[in-house]
Parts: structure tokens; C-alpha cells; sequence
């Protein structure tokens, strides 16, 4: 049987007909010398490439949405043997079931460009770039980039390990070592009462700093004190308090994006990072580029946001047009893009919906560009507007994207459209919403009430 045919006849989930597929690819895999103990992440990044476009067929997918899927791995803190094993898993997947990108795809490109051996091109752009005096530091902020993580991610790390320097009185970052890493754990939970998520932060970025900064091959963490994961349930607004809300705001921009945080549930960094291409206004979605965990999505675009996104376009455009008359006119883009896509930054269709009100030379290769508004802006226009409006509740840019989710359940929409709406790898991560409407209670009476009845 065509291959291309089991695979049109088994989706990525669990049923008898994708188990059986799957089979056969692994006896395939065998065949071709995969060795017993890379079988099954050579499936599991096909699998991942899949769960970033539900709802659509291996088949359907075009060369920009594995493009965008490989730009993701390369963000992900993986080694570049795994980068290059991910790669050959997807390329072999692609002619064992004849996927129509199979051949749009420039693969032999991607091997070329995460090949241990950086790219000249990029890495004398990035030579150029702000980069610490400290060799070590400068090595590992080089390897940051090459391997195309976010400039918060790169900010955050660093961050962290300046911490860890100070904490044990360190002058010089090659001095760190694999045991002062779990003491310092201890500290961040014990003396400075960090959460669960910050100390995992914290420690990746150390162990990241020792094996691609130091070049250790294995780092002994020892002995810490985990925190204690609490996991609590959202706020969450009702929708008269998220109208009050959005009517508190003046300035034009944040007020749309922050209407997207909520009508599209969109995480903050994911409005902010939107580019004009991103916006289908005839088919009204909107295509959220890599997500949390690398993940893409595509989303509904409010209607009653179409007009202030025509405006912010039209504005936008006006802004690029004067940029580039003054010399200027290109975007931020990650090294990696810049690399591939040596012309895109400068075209209308990269600039970000909304963009910073200044030019910044971007740390990554000292040019001069246009990023997009910074996340403590908006997180300071919600905070006000709530404040204006009365709200005794605690409200962030995330809790918009929670009442979203939770006036989604109220309306009647089922969670696993939920789920893919949000961009959520599990649906237990969306059941926590379920909590929030607390159905099983609804209809229970608590006695307080039948004693004044």
C-alpha cells in the first residue's frame, strides 16, 4: 500500500489504524539503520511538527510551516546532534510518506546551518553584536545566538548566572562549577522564597552555561531543595469587568492589543510579536508564530477588531515608509532569520503590528532597528485600566487570555477547540479552566443560605 495512503488514513492520535502505521515507519526506520534507541524520537518530532497545526493533514502543511517548526528547534535548548537527528527524522518521514514539502524543503540548507561549524555569514554578524568582556561569557552568549534563542531567553540566563557568580563571590565565569550549582538553588528557594518555575529557570540556565559555555559534557547538580509546585486556579474577569477594563484605555495601540489578548487569547508575548504577514484580515485569523514550547497556531481574528487592525496597519505602513526614507525601515529579526532571509526585514509585511515608538540598535549585531512596544508598557496600561475601572482583583495581561478561555466553556464550546484555540500541548493543561466554572457545585446550596431562607 502507498505509504502516503496510511498516513492520509492515520492522524497523529491514538486509534488502531495510526498504531498500525506507526509500526510499519518503525520497521522502516530499522531498515534504513536508525538504531533501536533513536526510533522513537525520530516519531516523536514528526509528532510534534503535526500537534503544531491540528486540525490540518500532514499533506496540508506548506514549506513555511516546517521552515517556522525547524526556526523553533533551533530556540529549543538542544545540542546540535539533536538539532540534526530532528532534521533527518523529518526529512525521512517526508519521502517514506511522499509529503508533497518534501522536495520545497532545503534541507541540505538547515544541515548546512546547524552543523557544528556556525555559518560565516551569520557568525561574523553576530561577532558584531553587544557581547560580554568576560571570554567565557562572550563564548556562551555567541552560542546562545547561534542557536537562535530569544534575546529574553539570552537576557534571563545571563542573569542568572551573574547571580550564581555573586552568590559564591566568583570573579570570572569559567570559575563556576556543577556543585556550586545546587547551593545556589537552595538560596533562590530557601532565602529568596522563589517559585517552582523560577528555580527550573534558574536551573537550566546554569547547566546550559556549563555544557555549551564550559563544555561539559556531564553536570552533577547534587543535592537541593526543590520548590513546591502550587498550582492554583486562575483569576479570572467577568465579561462586564473586561468591557470596563478595555474602555479604560486611551492610547490606541495597547487598547487593540490588549482587545486581542482577550478576544483571540493571545499570550502577551504573542500580540506583541505579531508582524503585518501574521494578520489574514479576508479569512479573519490570525497566525500566532511560535508559541510557548515553539508552538504555532492559528486563531480566530475578532470582527469587531477589524477596523482598529486596519488603522494600526495603515499607521504602521506610514511609520515604515518614513523609516526607510531615513535610511532605516528594517525590523528585528532573530539571527537565524536574518541569516535565511537576508531581505525580509526591510519589507512591510516583517514589520511588527505594533512596533516601538523608537529606533534601537539591536544587541544581537549592533544595527539599528525597529522592535516591537515592550511588555512592561502594556503590563502598566492593564494594571491602570483596571485600577481605573474598579476592579478589586488582581489583573495581568494573562488574565485576559483566562477569561477568554473560561467565557469560551460558559458559551458552550467544547474543550478540545479550546484547547487548540489557546495553543496548549495537553488538554489536561485546559481542564483547569473547568475548575473555574466549577460546574459540579453549581447546583449546590451552601446551608448558610437555607438557615436565612
Amino acid at each position: 500500500m502507498d505509504p502516503s495512503m496510511h498516513h492520509q488514513n492515520c492522524p497523529p492520535y491514538d486509534s488502531p489504524a495510526a498504531h498500525r502505521w506507526w509500526i510499519l515507519y518503525d520497521q522502516h526506520l530499522a531498515a534504513q539503520g536508525i538504531a533501536a534507541k533513536a526510533r522513537p524520537w525520530y516519531q516523536r518530532r514528526v509528532r510534534q511538527l503535526l500537534q503544531r497545526h491540528p486540525g490540518l493533514s500532514a499533506k496540508a502543511l506548506q514549506r513555511e510551516d516546517i521552515n517556522a517548526f525547524l526556526i523553533a528547534l533551533g530556540g529549543m535548548n538542544l545540542a546540535d546532534w539533536q538539532r540534526l537527528q530532528a532534521l533527518d527524522a523529518l526529512q525521512r518521514f517526508a519521502a517514506y510518506a511522499r509529503m508533497p514539502w518534501d522536495t520545497s524543503v532545503d534541507w541540505a540548507d538547515w544541515r548546512q546551518r546547524w552543523n557544528t561549524a556556525a555559518d560565516s555569514h551569520e557568525a561574523a554578524v553576530l561577532e558584531q553584536g553587544q557581547l560580554p568582556d568576560d571570554p567565557s561569557l562572550r563564548r556562551y552568549v555567541l552560542r546562545l545566538r547561534l542557536r537562535h534563542r530569544s534575546i529574553r531567553t539570552e537576557q534571563s540566563y545571563m542573569q542568572w548566572i551573574q547571580r550564581c557568580l555573586h552568590f559564591h563571590r566568583l570573579s570570572t565565569a569559567d570559575a563556576l562549577e556543577p556543585r556550586h550549582i545546587g547551593p545556589f538553588l537552595d538560596y533562590v528557594v530557601g532565602q529568596r522564597g522563589a517559585a517552582a518555575s523560577t528555580q527550573r529557570q534558574a536551573l537550566c540556565a546554569l547547566v546550559d552555561f556549563m555544557r555549551e559555555g564550559l563544555g561539559l559534557g556531564e553536570v552533577d547538580v547534587g543535592d537541593y531543595r526543590q520548590a513546591s509546585k502550587v498550582r492554583q486556579v486562575p483569576t479570572v474577569l467577568s465579561r462586564d469587568e473586561v468591557r470596563a477594563v478595555l474602555a479604560a484605555i486611551r492610547e490606541p495601540a495597547p487598547a487593540l492589543l490588549i482587545s486581542l489578548l482577550y478576544g483571540a487569547g493571545l499570550r502577551l508575548t504573542e500580540g506583541l510579536r505579531l508582524r503585518i504577514k501574521d494578520i489574514d484580515i479576508p479569512h479573519g485569523m490570525l497566525l500566532v508564530q511560535c508559541g510557548k514550547g515553539g508552538v504555532s497556531r492559528r486563531t480566530p481574528l475578532p470582527q469587531s477588531c477589524r477596523t482598529m487592525i486596519e488603522a494600526q496597519m495603515q499607521q504602521v505602513q506610514d511609520q515604515h515608509r518614513q523609516d526607510l526614507a531615513q535610511g532605516f525601515g528594517s525590523a528585528s529579526l532573530s539571527p537565524g532569520l536574518s541569516a535565511k532571509f537576508s531581505t525580509v526585514a526591510s519589507q512591510f509585511a516583517w514589520q511588527y503590528l505594533f512596533p516601538s515608538t523608537r529606533l534601537a540598535v539591536d544587541p544581537r549585531d549592533s544595527m539599528v532597528k525597529r522592535h516591537h512596544l515592550h511588555a512592561s508598557h502594556i503590563q502598566r496600561v492593564v494594571r491602570e485600566a483596571a485600577r481605573a475601572a474598579g476592579l478589586s482583583k488582581r489583573t495581568t495581561c494573562h488574565t485576559l487570555r483566562h477569561s477568554f478561555a473560561t467565557h469560551l466553556l460558559e458559551s458552550g464550546t467544547d474543550i478540545r477547540t479550546v484547547q487548540e484555540l489557546l495553543g496548549h500541548r495537553d488538554v489536561a493543561t485546559t481542564m483547569i479552566y473547568t475548575h473555574v466554572l466549577n460546574r459540579p457545585g453549581l447546583s449546590v446550596r451552601s446551608p448558610i443560605d437555607q438557615l436565612f431562607a
